[in-house]
């Protein structure tokens, strides 16, 4: 496979570079700005006991709802705010730091690797299908996918503890909740021990290696989508897709998007965006498979991340395929109760350019407030899933 690509390659070198240069821009423009703060905050974040704050606090909740410890519920948090990579990244230093096992780390990474607010409202909606009012149907498709894979996954915990015993220990003990979360973080501050200074040079250090590796991966399948297209091995898979889509009565023209998705999540969502001939929720519903299912390039990040932990990439693939489902599913079904919201949602969104580092500046408070509405939503499910329980459990 990597003797045919460099063959392609060097069949097409001045395209090879366009595309090269493309992916550069897109990683600049795109990426850049939306994910290396976050690289630098999840490090201070975690050597000043913030992690195990929240942690402490969600422990009760997550392991009920996710069979997953406290800190993952500010993994999905950040995640959700921060967009992939992230929450592989945070999932790594968990691991590292022996707060999760095989199977949770597995499942982590699998639900809070998502795009962030700031692509999904500048790149996608804004830049991509010119329209801004889409952007609260993208996000509750894409973020409500991702907890309902989370959810699912629960499932295949079965033989660890379910939670409710951990739970039942910790309300046991005499101390209030809120102040074990804060002994919490300060005895992990203290484990540190790193001063800020430190601190912030490790976050940078780690950063920019990430933002690297992240524009190199890219750059690689930006290359690889152009010279497949141009060898017209691109249309050959078209061709399959469309069948295939036909069966399911989904139009055709947007096979396109989804090979292009297939390898790359922003090349995916523009093609989808600029579909024609086609109805909008059906351009919306593959834009939010695409956006989920994320693209073999951001696979290729995630794995790259998680390297040295035994995540398998079998399921990691699988996972993301079934919350690409859930998430086009949502699309497409709530578009008639969405449709005549979408002018007064156009009201609470800033006009920005679609990327870049203006539109980061524009829509970064959407990113705190995915923040915030994910760390309320688990207490939110968490008594949902309280009042449900006792009409499904068996008698």
């Amino acid at each position: 496979m990597s003797v045919a690509v460099l063959a392609l390659v060097l069949a097409f070198p001045r395209e090879s570079v366009e595309a090269g240069l493309t992916g550069v821009a897109i990683w600049w423009d795109v990426l850049f700005p939306s994910l290396f703060p976050f690289f630098v905050v999840s490090e201070l974040m975690l050597g000043f006991g913030i992690v195990h704050f929240f942690g402490k606090l969600l422990d009760p909740m997550m392991r009920p709802l996710f069979r997953l410890p406290g800190p993952g519920g500010f993994v999905m948090a950040m995640g959700f705010a921060s967009g992939y990579p992230v929450g592989a990244r945070l999932t790594s230093q968990l691991w590292d730091a022996r707060l999760v096992n095989r199977g949770e780390s597995e499942r982590l990474v699998a639900f809070t690797t998502t795009a962030d607010p700031i692509f999904l409202i500048g790149a996608v909606a804004v830049g991509f299908f010119h329209d801004a009012t889409l952007a609260p149907l993208l996000a509750a498709a894409h973020y409500g996918g991702a907890v309902l894979l989370g959810l699912l996954l629960r499932l295949q915990s079965r033989g660890e503890p379910s939670g409710e015993a951990s739970a039942a220990a910790d309300d046991g003990r005499k101390r209030p909740l809120l102040l074990r979360a804060f002994d919490a973080m300060h005895d992990a501050r203290l484990s540190d021990g790193r001063p800020f200074g430190e601190l912030l040079l490790d976050g940078i250090r780690s950063g920019l290696r990430l933002i690297v590796v992240v524009g190199g991966l890219v750059v690689f399948f930006s290359v690889v989508i152009e010279v497949l297209t141009l060898a017209r091995v691109v249309t050959v898979m078209q061709g399959v897709v469309a069948f295939a889509l036909g069966l399911f009565a989904i139009p055709a023209p947007l096979a396109e998007a989804v090979v292009n998705g297939l390898f790359e999540v922003t090349l995916g969502a523009k093609t989808a965006g600029a579909a024609t001939g086609i109805s909008l929720q059906a351009q919306v519903a593959i834009a939010s498979f695409g956006l989920s299912w994320a693209g073999l390039s951001v696979h290729a990040q995630i794995m790259s991340i998680v390297s040295h932990m035994p995540v398998r990439y079998g399921k990691y693939a699988a996972a993301k395929a079934l919350q690409g489902l859930f998430s086009g599913a949502i699309a497409y079904f709530a578009w008639p109760l969405f449709a005549p919201f979408r002018e007064s949602a156009a009201a609470w969104i800033p006009a920005a350019s679609p990327s870049g580092w203006s539109a980061a500046a524009a829509y970064a408070p959407f990113a705190g407030l995915a923040f915030l509405v994910s760390l309320a939503a688990v207490p939110a499910v968490y008594v949902l899933y309280r009042l449900l329980r006792p009409l499904v459990r068996p008698r």
